[in-house]
């Protein structure tokens, strides 16, 4: 059968994708539009790129709280979770505040780092629970 939690682990990962690869694809840009792939900031732009990767990180956080209300995980998934997602959305924030390509870098390589902790925090929640 397909369990709620497996739900929630597809969820998560297909709302991480986007503000991920963008984050990538506003570092390798050029190189996108030199070989004719429309990818998000070549053929919308860097502050829609911006803008989007912000939403998808509010809906991302959105979408990890639901294996709590659920109580497919408890306290400890919360505590981590939070911390994760304000880290991540305060990154989109900073994005937008100051486009850079270093602030580009480090939502990316964030963004990685992010999914690894989460994934870590369900874990531990688990054997905390029990």
């Amino acid at each position: 059968g397909l369990s709620i939690e497996a739900v929630f682990l597809f969820a998560i990962v297909f709302y991480w994708t986007p503000p991920h690869f963008w984050a990538l694809s506003l570092l390798i840009r050029r190189d996108y539009a030199n070989a004719n792939v429309p990818m998000l900031p070549v053929v919308a732009g860097e502050r829609f790129t911006h803008e989007n990767i912000l939403l998808y990180t509010i809906l991302l956080g959105a979408v990890t709280l639901l294996p709590f209300v659920t109580r497919s995980f408890g306290v400890t998934y919360l505590v981590g979770d939070v911390i994760l997602n304000g880290l991540f959305i305060y990154g989109a924030v900073k994005v937008i505040r100051r486009p850079s390509a270093r602030g580009a870098r480090r939502l990316y390589y964030y963004s990685l780092l992010y999914l690894a902790l989460l994934f870590a925090v369900m874990a531990a929640d688990a054997v905390i629970t029990g």
